[in-house]
Parts: C-alpha cells; structure tokens; sequence
C-alpha cells in the first residue's frame, strides 16, 4: 500500500494505543502496548516504530498525533501525569520526531477527541462546541470557530478542575469540590457511599462487591430507585455546570464521550433539562447536548491522528 498515512497515538496509564489511518477516518493497522512495561519513554517510541517497521509503513506516515494526560501542545511534553510510569516533563513529541524524522502534534487527550469529533464524529457541522469526556476522570475540549482553544500555556479547557461544590469532594489534583468528583464515573462511583437515601439499604448496588457506574446505570434501568437518584444527581451537577460553562464560550453544543455517555439518550436529556433550567436566559433553547458517534470505533487512535489531517488543511 502506497497511501498517506496519520500515526495516532494514544497514551495511558495502562496502556498505549496506535494506529494508522487515513484522512477519511479508515483505520488499517492497530495496536496496543503496556505503557507499564516501557522503562523510559524512548522504550516506548522504539517499540511502536519497530511494530510500523515491521509492517512496512514508515515511509507512509505523514504525521505523528499523540493524545496523552497533562499533554501540552505548545511545547510538545508530557508534564507531571501522576498515572504515567515517566515522572516529571517528558519531551515526548521531540523523541518521536527524532525516532521517525516527521512531525509530531502531542496534546492532551480531550483536545484530541475534540479534534476527532470535529473532523469525523458529532461535530462535522459546528463551528463552536465543547467535548466533555466522562470516564474516570471529567476532560474538556473547547471549539471556537473550529480552533481549539489551548490558552497562553497549552492548559485552557480544564472544565473537570472547576470547583462546583465549596468545600466538596477531594479530588485527585489536590482540590476539593472539581466537577470531575462528581460527573465522572468514578463520581458515581463515589455517590453510592456518600449520598444519603431512604432507598440506600434496599438497593441492590449495595450488595455488590465492587460496584461501577455501569451497574448503577443498568441496575436504574431495571428500577433500582437509589441508582435512579444517584443518576438524576450526577446529571443535575453536570448540567449545571454545564449551563455556567457557556458563559464562557457560548457554544453550540456539548458532545458527551465515555462510559456515561454510552449509557443513552435517557442521561443526556437529564443534562439538558437541569442545563435549561440553570441557563442565563440569552443562552436557553441555544445549546445542545450530544452524543458523540465516535463510540463503535476507536476514537482514542481516531482522535490522535486527526490532528495531523487538522494541522495539514490549516495549512493548505
């Protein structure tokens, strides 16, 4: 195959996701490696080119896109991840480039999926959005005028850390009361032990050895009236804030990604009605709550590399 190529690159704290794609969204190799079983970062560099040498590609690749945790655009490095095995500043873009002799675009892994909506999924037809991951954590990606906004320091859109209970939960960033204690999965989570119910010990949550929020999700569908309540509090948060945030951007649309937002239509349009009713009356009726379309395919390479094809048409 003779083909232009994107290598979109995923890092986590388990593992590290890669794949090639084209600029339509096709991917047509993929694959994962324990982030844990690489030492030094230039362990795990050497690893992904050694798998795109060995099946014949290197010379395709356009571009590098890499979506990582405290991932900073501007300067190209990974800075302080606690769940990452490399500690302190990383120069990961550098080595990537130095080890495959192209670009590399690394940035935090919302930014990327915002990219990723933007070009491939729920966004192909907005100009001004946010994407609001929900999984262990809460991440943001904020579209104006289709350009991501990064901030002077490549650390804007940290709509997780904003504190929307005084005094509230602790969070893992040092803080107390961040969105992200409440409206991510491991929020839900949490709710089961600390919010308070007269259906709390009928609740058949509380005879799971380790509940997730997917089994606060099913067991809701299945009438559990405790899970009812943690989910209509976690929306009720969520759309709440939700409706403060667009002061600051005024957008179109949130695009709900993760495990949450997987869970249906039903949660979103919970968002939407504790949004509307939270709302600065010039925003009501405005602002949409979607859910991203990137959820059977793997976003998390779609989203890396897109921002090699983002990059390459702004330049055009």
């Amino acid at each position: 195959m003779n083909k232009n190529l994107a290598l979109g690159i995923d890092i986590g704290g388990t593992n590290s996701v890669f794949g090639l794609t084209d600029e339509h969204g096709r991917i047509y190799f993929e694959e994962s490696i324990s982030t844990r079983t690489c030492s030094t970062p230039e362990d795990l560099v050497d690893k992904i080119h050694a798998r795109i040498k060995d099946v014949g590609q290197l010379k395709n690749i356009v571009g590098i896109g890499i979506g990582a945790p405290n991932g900073n655009f501007f300067s190209g490095t990974i800075e302080f991840a606690p769940n990452l095995p490399w500690k302190g500043i990383i120069p990961l873009a550098r080595l990537f480039e130095f080890r495959f002799k192209t670009e590399a675009i690394l940035t935090n892994d919302a930014n990327a999926a915002a990219i990723g909506e933007m070009i491939y999924g729920n966004a192909k037809d907005l100009k001004d959005f946010v994407t609001i991951t929900l999984g262990t954590g809460l991440g943001s990606g904020v579209i104006v005028n289709k350009s991501l906004v990064y901030g002077h320091d490549g650390f804007a859109g940290e709509y997780g850390h904003i504190r929307v209970v005084t005094d509230g939960r602790l969070c893992g960033c040092g803080r107390k009361g961040c969105l992200e204690t409440y409206a991510s999965a491991t929020g839900v989570v949490r709710s089961i032990d600390e919010l308070e119910s007269e259906h709390k010990a009928t609740s058949k949550i509380m005879g799971l050895k380790t509940p997730g929020a997917h089994d606060v999700f099913r067991l809701s569908q299945g009438g559990d009236i405790f899970c009812t309540e943690i989910i209509e509090y976690t929306a009720k948060t969520l759309g709440n804030a939700l409706a403060d945030f667009a002061c600051f951007t005024s957008p179109k649309a949130y695009i709900l990604f993760g495990g949450i937002a997987q869970s249906g239509q039903g949660f979103a349009d919970k968002v939407k009605e504790y949004m509307e009713e939270s709302l600065l009356d010039i925003y009501k009726d405005k602002i949409e709550i979607r859910i991203s379309t990137l959820h059977d395919k793997n976003a998390a390479v779609l989203g890396a590399s897109s921002l090699v094809w983002n990059q390459l048409n702004e330049h055009e």
